[in-house]
């Protein structure tokens, strides 16, 4: 069969429009420019060039008649329309928005992420070893790489490039690696959390050591029962700390590679050997967190006068109306109420509970040299209770009792020859135990505590969310109504209006 130079020629012009479409395409679904896209738009182009060329004087002649004019002016309308569509898709590529309209904003980046990432100070490189890409995943790092120009992302078939699965010692498909010069971190998985983690983890020049005072019955950071600190301990180490149990009852000082020493809720009395450590290391310009709980009495008033602090003798009851509506009970005071401090910057509406807790606050001392501000307090609706009796409901004593609010968390700081002493007292230890560790707010009042203790402040966030469980349970009655509701009822109905209206026409 004969094919005339013009037809050809027609042939090469569809081919190179469709090659121009395809290639186009292809770079908007992948968001890269790669070798295919490259050449389908180059033989596209030209193709279309060659058959503009050629038939040119015939083009020109199409544009002389009036359906060429006509033509001409739709073709300009069409080339506008599509051209204001490809910048606004541009525009939108390089300027991305994203709205989330989850509840805990599971899709947003955390703080901690974004100030984690944004501060980069190393290259940091994120490589994921698998045959199909993690679409999942390269969204995520989309949102990590406008955070900061020294992170980027790599998809690695092992299979098609063994040479950089060597070099990272790759086993097994589906491997994670971040990676900052000759440090390398091998995340379980690719969610946020454990992203902004390794990314910690090969960032920091240093572990500091978190050390946990023990020897009168303090929580155990080895203990996963519920009232054990195991969950403390593990978001610890994820946050690149290191932990460590001191005795000092066997030392002479305390430890000097101690970046923050914690006191977790002691159920003895410390020693007066203890109580002199503790203070030198803070006049010193350590760090410390004590957890006191109620009923109990660790001898620590000294070192708390030294710091203009108060610890109540006495334990908070909550009556109001949201810890009734929560069922935390009246023994488990809520807070929403906090004091302005990096801390707890970031806790506006949201909400902290702390199981048997006593009062704490600033003391009226002036000229300490101390600068205290209150972190916790209670609503209007409880009071600190000087005499809980068993089996009887507590009620508010004027002239015994303190009167809500009431204040249970306080941090100080002090200078101290060129440094900075820091001192966080909270009434209650319960509050970062395994059972009450991830409600609400808890672990990450925790965490900032101690991030501010570490001089870490740019770690102090709200962590990454967990989804809440928003299953709906129906009765079976409920089910069949539904069921009914749908398949039976609905679809009559619709069918029942149409048949009416032809009806009605006839």
């Amino acid at each position: 069969m004969k094919v005339n130079r013009q037809e050809l020629f027609k042939i090469a012009g569809l081919l190179g429009g469709a090659l121009l479409v395809a290639g186009y395409l292809r770079y908007s679904i992948l968001e890269v420019l790669g070798t295919w896209e490259k050449v389908m738009l180059t033989a596209g182009g030209a193709l279309l060039l060659a058959t503009i060329a050629a038939n040119y004087r015939v083009i020109l002649g199409y544009f002389t008649t009036r359906q060429g004019k006509l033509g001409t002016n739709t073709a300009a309308l069409t080339a506008a329309v599509i051209g204001l569509l490809v910048i606004g898709n541009y525009l939108g590529y390089r300027h991305h928005k994203r709205i989330d309209l989850t509840a805990e904003q599971l899709y947003s980046l955390s703080d901690q992420t974004k100030k984690v990432v944004a501060g980069l100070q190393k290259e940091v490189k994120i490589l994921k070893f698998d045959q199909a890409e993690d679409v999942d995943l390269r969204d995520r790092m989309i949102e990590y790489k406008d955070l900061s120009r020294r992170l980027t992302y790599e998809w690695v078939d092992p299979q098609k490039n063994p040479e950089i699965a060597k070099q990272y010692g790759i086993s097994r498909l589906g491997e994670v690696v971040v990676a900052a010069g000759e440090r390398v971190e091998r995340p379980q998985g690719a969610s946020e959390q454990e992203l902004t983690n390794a990314i910690l983890k090969v960032t920091r020049d240093s572990l500091k050591k978190i050390c946990f005072l023990e020897g009168h019955g303090e929580r155990s950071i080895t203990d996963n029962d519920s009232q054990g600190f195991s969950s403390v301990d593990r978001v610890l180490k994820n946050e690149n700390y290191e932990t460590a149990t001191i005795n000092l009852a066997t030392s002479t000082e305390t430890p000097s590679d101690c970046a923050v020493i914690v006191v977790a809720g002691p159920k003895q009395s410390l020693l007066p050997p203890e109580v002199a450590m503790i203070g030198k290391y803070l006049d010193a310009g350590g760090k410390a967190m004590f957890l006191l709980d109620p009923d109990t009495n660790p001898q620590l008033d000294e070192v708390l006068k030294a710091w203009n602090i108060n610890l109540g003798n006495d334990i908070i009851i909550d009556a109001s109306a949201a810890n009734q509506m929560f069922g935390g009970g009246a023994l488990n005071p809520l807070v929403f109420n906090y004091g302005a401090h990096p801390i707890t910057r970031d806790f506006t509406r949201t909400m902290t509970v702390f199981p048997n807790a006593r009062s704490v606050r600033v003391g009226e001392a002036t000229g300490t040299g101390v600068t205290a501000t209150t972190l916790l307090t209670t609503s209007e609706s409880s009071w600190g209770e000087t005499e809980l009796k068993p089996n009887v409901a507590p009620k508010f004593d004027e002239g015994k009792d303190t009167k809500g609010p009431v204040t249970l968390g306080v941090a100080a700081t002090k200078a101290v020859e060129g440094k900075e002493g820091r001192l966080v007292v909270i009434g209650d230890s319960d509050f970062a135990s395994n059972r009450a560790f991830a409600f609400q707010r808890n672990g990450d009042l925790f965490m900032n505590a101690v991030n501010w203790l570490a001089e870490d402040e740019d770690l102090i966030s709200i962590r990454p969310k967990s989804q809440a469980n928003r299953r709906v349970d129906l009765t079976e009655g409920q089910r069949n109504m539904l069921f009914w509701l749908f398949v039976l009822v609905m679809p009559v109905a619709v069918i029942g209006a149409g048949a009416y209206v032809w009806w009605k026409r006839r």
